[in-house]
């Protein structure tokens, strides 16, 4: 009797440690490593000057090079002050949509081949958001790309109010293939549904006028005109776009917007006979050199991803057709699946111009909890505008920290990137914040930002009505 107790005493210690072990792999494994005196050092020698995208052809598809908008400042402002105004403008962008959704289901009118093009972030102009130069006529323009918005507008001349741009404005009078649509036409009595206005009469003569508002007070005024849209070799005739007199905002020192959508007026509808409705990216980090791309067209050959493409179906939506909603169905920590009531009303959306992602209250509050959990040890610091989970990392050179995964309906999932875990607030690390943020309201639609999207290959198919995601580590290619 003693023997057999003394086994079972032996296999119960075996089977308790064999438990330890396996945990322990699985807690090594579920984590990643952040290393915060490699980027810090990066970030203090970003003192390059301005090289603004550029595009080329490979085999059938047209690759637009892409970097952080920031990338082109004359000069660096300060960090924290310039951060804490990125998300300023980040929540009042995510207000917006919030107050644009509602609107649009609502029913209530608002007023207001294949191709590689590369793709920058653009920190130095003093944004989160992610350039690509695209031609006009035969203009160069440096846009921010936005799959939250329909019309691709430029500032214009004769500008009655513009912002400061880096580069020419647009000039309609130097381009032989510029035309103004005129008012009485079926794109301008459509304009409501791509742009949130309706098409206005302009005086001279009869032009089709547009106004788009932003939420945080930035907004856009002009006219309607087609021109050629060039890239990489490639033309496209009679490409419809807002030439923009009367422009004020934060936009940085870019020329305009670039449209995304999935409106009739968006680029990727007005280019399908081209490109047959499919595109691509993979948005860099903010570091000097780091670049991404834009591609045009179903090229898969051209990406570089390391981890195989895994594809969801977009969520149909009449009343929100113009954005790319997705069915998020769970999300893990660290390779805890969290336990919350839902993983959003109405699905997903997932933008390339918000910056943080914004989860529903509770399911924010869980991932909160569970980070915290696995991530302790470390002394906190003081939130910082949207983000309330901050620690000081001052004295570390790296941290190990819980991984993020979002997974889909179909399998898919979005294996988050070291680098859109953690938000630098303060460059000596005195001040890192979890990237991710709650929504005000739980009835809100979530939404995936960019900086979640970091070092993927986000494949768009209007065709398939479906969203691709594969790890690609393209910042640093």
């Amino acid at each position: 009797m003693a023997k057999a107790t003394a086994m079972l005493s032996l296999f119960l210690s075996l089977v308790s440690l064999y438990l330890i072990i396996a945990n322990g792999v699985s807690s090594f494994e579920e984590k990643k490593i952040f290393n915060l005196q490699i980027l810090q050092r990066k970030l203090q020698l970003d003192t390059q000057g301005c090289l603004l995208p550029e595009s080329r052809r490979v085999k059938c598809a047209i690759i637009l090079e892409m970097k952080d908008r920031g990338h082109c400042s004359e000069k660096k402002s300060d960090w924290n002050r310039r951060l804490k105004k990125q998300l300023i403008l980040d929540d009042l962008r995510v207000r917006s949509m919030q107050n644009r959704i509602r609107k649009m289901v609502s029913g209530h009118s608002i007023e207001a081949s294949e191709t590689q093009i590369p793709l920058a972030s653009g920190i130095n102009l003093e944004t989160l958001n992610y350039i690509v130069t695209i031609g006009l006529g035969s203009q160069n323009m440096t846009v921010t790309i936005d799959t939250g918005s329909d019309l691709t507008w430029v500032q214009c001349e004769p500008c009655m109010s513009c912002y400061n741009q880096q580069g020419p404005v647009f000039k309609p009078s130097t381009s032989s293939s510029y035309q103004s649509i005129l008012c009485n036409s079926s794109t301008c009595q459509s304009l409501q549904f791509a742009a949130g206005n309706t098409g206005a009469c302009g005086s001279s003569p009869s032009t089709c006028n547009y106004g788009v508002n932003y939420g945080d007070g930035s907004y856009t005024n002009g006219e309607l005109g087609v021109d050629h849209l060039s890239f990489g070799g490639v033309s496209v005739s009679n490409f419809v776009f807002g030439c923009g007199r009367n422009n004020k905002g934060l936009f940085g020192g870019v020329s305009g917007l670039m449209g995304l959508g999935r409106s009739y007026l968006s680029l990727i509808s007005q280019t399908n006979a081209t490109f047959g409705g499919v595109f691509s990216y993979c948005l860099p980090t903010t570091e000097t050199g780091a670049s991404g791309s834009l591609i045009m067209g179903n090229e898969s050959s051209v990406f570089k991803n390391v981890t195989p493409i895994a594809y969801t179906r977009l969520v149909p939506n009449p009343q929100l057709s113009n954005f790319y909603i997705l069915n998020l169905t769970s999300i893990d920590v660290g390779g805890v699946s969290l336990q919350a009531p839902s993983f959003g009303n109405g699905g997903i959306i997932i933008d390339s111009g918000t910056v943080i992602t914004r989860l529903a209250p509770p399911l924010y509050k869980a991932l909160k909890a569970e980070f915290l959990k696995q991530f302790s040890g470390f002394p906190s610091a003081p939130g910082f505008s949207i983000l309330d989970t901050c620690f000081n990392l001052t004295g570390y050179q790296e941290v190990s920290m819980p991984t993020i995964r979002m997974y889909f309906e179909d399998n898919a999932e979005l294996n988050v990137d070291v680098s859109g875990i953690f938000y630098i607030v303060k460059e000596d690390a005195s001040q890192v914040c979890l990237a991710l943020a709650s929504l005000s309201d739980a009835y809100d639609i979530a939404i995936i930002g960019n900086y979640q999207q970091r070092n993927q290959r986000v494949i768009y198919d209007t065709k398939q009505s479906k969203v691709g995601f594969a790890g690609e580590p393209c910042s640093f290619t």
